[in-house]
């Protein structure tokens, strides 16, 4: 994997520097911020301040021509190593499950195989179990999957055997049924050459008893529910889903019909559930609070869920709520918007020792960079996955053609994959879900773009296949 990462002592250096915010010691700079001229606080975060609330940083980045510049942000990488960090697996989480309900689930203790795989010498083909040189006297009856142990064999005897059974005593090989031959008399003889050991699957081939077969943080799959049901298991030892409830805010969302009179359809509503579910939550509840502070306030006050994820409402305007309620509740905001386009305003608090926020900007491609940017890590940790396992891994894929980039911060672009060849897909606008709908993944673009042929990261989407599906492709 190419590009940078934040070590630990920058990510050590930014959490210490917040919490150095919260106990009242002014300004907080980013460890690994670029320098920049002061700015004054928005309404939002001084309605946030006057209520005791520090925020992550304060200081500006440096901005293109034209734009409005903005308070510090935390650069892309270390805001998604410091979402990461930010929580552990809460005490309590781990349950034993029967087999049939671990699907999907996140293994609390690494797999051990309770016994050998296999646990007895069996045979890899339909054929003959032979002992010693041919040709062979064929016994009567055969040996089939599932019968007892099977009497020994003599020297120069063979038996019928099907794939599966076990293999007599002294046996010395298995002859596929396509490689021999039986004459007028019953004997057997090979049309090919026989080794000793052939088409037998020794005991304990796979695995034996107490070998470690899959670590603490795999994701269960139906191939892991198999594998550990051939290892002995009726249950297994996993990690309790976290827990999330969507709060959809915003009075201008309607839920069914046409836009109409300045109203707008609501895409986060019927997005965010399932694409929490692929990231590993179990999402509790979905409400539509709208542009109503008091309501916010309460609801975050009330949630029992271990993360809240908001729409909308994180960045300055008259009616983004997100910033004053944290203030108000007393929230530990950890990340406050992110060197990242779309979804700059993002932000990640901690409302209680084990609950967080993290609040997504209302445009719906800005959400999808806020969800796999803080989101994604911080669910990870929470249902103790291991990187790579079940999350949003990143690869790296070189790109078609040149892709523009932000003159400061990192930019994320829907990709489709052609071979091993990322295309960047049009209608990728902060409001646009076009180009996402049909990607494979998220290009992370390093500040000023990239050329064509470059190796770009490319986050995973939770559920997408590599690989060119065909279909149309909106390049």
């Amino acid at each position: 994997m190419s590009g940078q990462s934040a070590s630990d002592a920058e990510v050590d250096e930014a959490l210490a520097l917040v919490n150095e915010g919260r106990k009242g010691h002014g300004s907080i700079p980013h460890a690994v911020a670029a320098a920049g001229s002061a700015a004054g606080w928005t309404a939002g975060a001084a309605a946030g301040a006057a209520a005791g609330f520090a925020p992550a940083s304060q200081g500006a980045t440096p901005n293109a021509p034209g734009e409005t510049k903005h308070h510090d942000s935390t650069p892309w990488d270390v805001a998604r190593a410091r979402a990461a960090r930010a929580a552990r697996t809460p005490e309590g989480a781990t349950a034993s499950v029967p087999l049939a309900q671990a699907l999907g689930k996140v293994l609390a203790t690494p797999l051990t195989a309770l016994t050998d795989l296999p646990s007895f010498d069996t045979s890899a083909m339909d054929g003959w179990a032979v002992a010693g040189p041919g040709p062979w006297d064929v016994r009567a009856d055969g040996v089939l999957a599932g019968d007892g142990e099977p009497e020994p064999l003599g020297d120069g005897e063979a038996v019928r055997i099907a794939t599966g059974a076990g293999i007599p005593r002294d046996a010395t090989a298995v002859l596929r049924s396509e490689h021999g031959r039986t004459d007028a008399k019953g004997r057997l003889y090979a049309l090919r050459d026989l080794v000793q050991g052939q088409d037998v699957r020794p005991r304990g081939q796979e695995c034996r008893s107490g070998d470690h077969l899959l670590p603490a943080g795999s994701l269960v799959t139906p191939a892991v529910l198999g594998l550990a049901a051939a290892a002995g298991y009726d249950t297994l030892a996993t990690v309790r889903r976290p827990r999330a409830e969507v709060l959809v805010l915003g009075d201008e969302l309607l839920t069914e019909g046409l836009p109409r009179d300045g109203l707008i359809r609501d895409a986060l509503g019927p997005m965010l559930p399932s694409w929490l579910r692929a990231l590993g939550a179990e999402v509790t509840k979905v409400r539509r609070l709208g542009d109503d502070a008091r309501a916010l306030r309460e609801a975050v006050r009330k949630s029992t869920a271990d993360v809240i994820v908001t729409t909308g409402g994180t960045a300055s305007g008259p009616v983004d709520h997100v910033h004053p309620t944290l203030g108000r509740i007393g929230a530990e905001l950890l990340v406050d918007g992110v060197a990242v386009r779309p979804g700059h305003p993002m932000l990640l608090a901690r409302i209680r020792a084990d609950q967080y926020l993290v609040g997504l900007p209302g445009n719906p491609l800005a959400a999808v960079s806020g969800l796999l940017t803080l989101a994604e890590p911080l669910l990870r940790t929470l249902s103790g996955r291991a990187p790579g396992h079940g999350g949003a891994p990143m690869y790296t894929a070189p790109v078609r053609e040149a892709v523009q980039g932000h003159p400061y911060d990192t930019r994320l672009v829907p990709v489709t994959l052609r071979g091993e060849v990322a295309v960047p897909l049009r209608f990728n606008g902060p409001a646009m879900l076009r180009g996402v709908a049909a990607a494979d993944g998220l290009a992370v673009v390093p500040p000023g773009g990239a050329r064509q042929g470059q190796e770009l990261e490319v986050l995973d989407l939770p559920w997408a296949v590599s690989g060119d599906l065909g279909g149309e492709c909106f390049t």
